[in-house]
């Protein structure tokens, strides 16, 4: 049966492991279409923008699609925006991932490479410490683990942004949200009842 909720575009850059996606989206109660263009993403209740890879390529693909303009009109029009891993990255200014990368700027902060002498990639099951109450992680216990992937993490410039933190080397910031803007640094189509519980929460709120 095909889902009857609101209608998430997950935008497709050449970066995400993009049906893994749409199925835990669906799972979650949304109907969900894959956008291969600016235009195909036009009448969606949210987008969800997911990655894989390097932030300077996430930059470059989102640009070279027009996808970063759909992203920062849809913030601007309050339509609610996930990002994802890398997704959640470039929502941030920028990058010193293989050089400089300007990001699209949503979040002020830089993504930065985990310190020397730690194992990168981060891969693997980690805690979520929740850091403020937030419809995003309502049902979610402090402590609660979920599956990352990843070398480089987000920075915040600004304290209130930061929904939960994880662990690894520093406390780094693994869920952000300002206003209508969400960011997640792990995999909820990967991390079981915890990331499908965050999904659902994410597609509840478009009612």
């Amino acid at each position: 049966m095909t889902p009857s909720g609101p209608r998430i575009a997950v935008l497709n850059y050449r970066m995400g492991n993009l049906r893994s996606v749409q199925k835990a989206l669906e799972l979650a109660g949304a109907e969900v279409s894959i956008a291969g263009t600016a235009q195909e993403a036009d009448g969606a209740t949210a987008l969800v923008l997911p990655g894989v890879g390097a932030f300077g390529d996430a930059m470059h693909n989102l640009r070279a699609l027009g996808f970063d303009r759909v992203v920062l009109a849809a913030a601007d029009r309050d339509t609610p925006l996930l990002g994802i891993c890398v997704g959640l990255q470039v929502l941030f200014e920028s990058s010193t991932e293989m050089g400089e990368h300007a990001g699209l700027g949503l979040f002020p902060g830089q993504v930065r490479r985990f310190a020397p002498g730690l194992v990168v990639p981060h891969v693997g099951w980690n805690q979520l410490h929740l850091r403020q109450r937030h419809f995003l992680v309502q049902g979610v216990e402090s402590g609660a683990h979920a599956y990352f992937t990843h070398s480089y993490y987000a920075e915040p410039a600004d304290d209130s942004l930061v929904v939960a933190t994880t662990d690894y080397g520093t406390h780094f910031a693994s869920i952000c949200a300002r206003e209508r803007v969400y960011g997640v640094q792990f995999h909820p189509e990967k991390s079981w009842h915890v990331g499908l519980g965050l999904l659902r929460s994410f597609v509840e709120s478009l009612a």
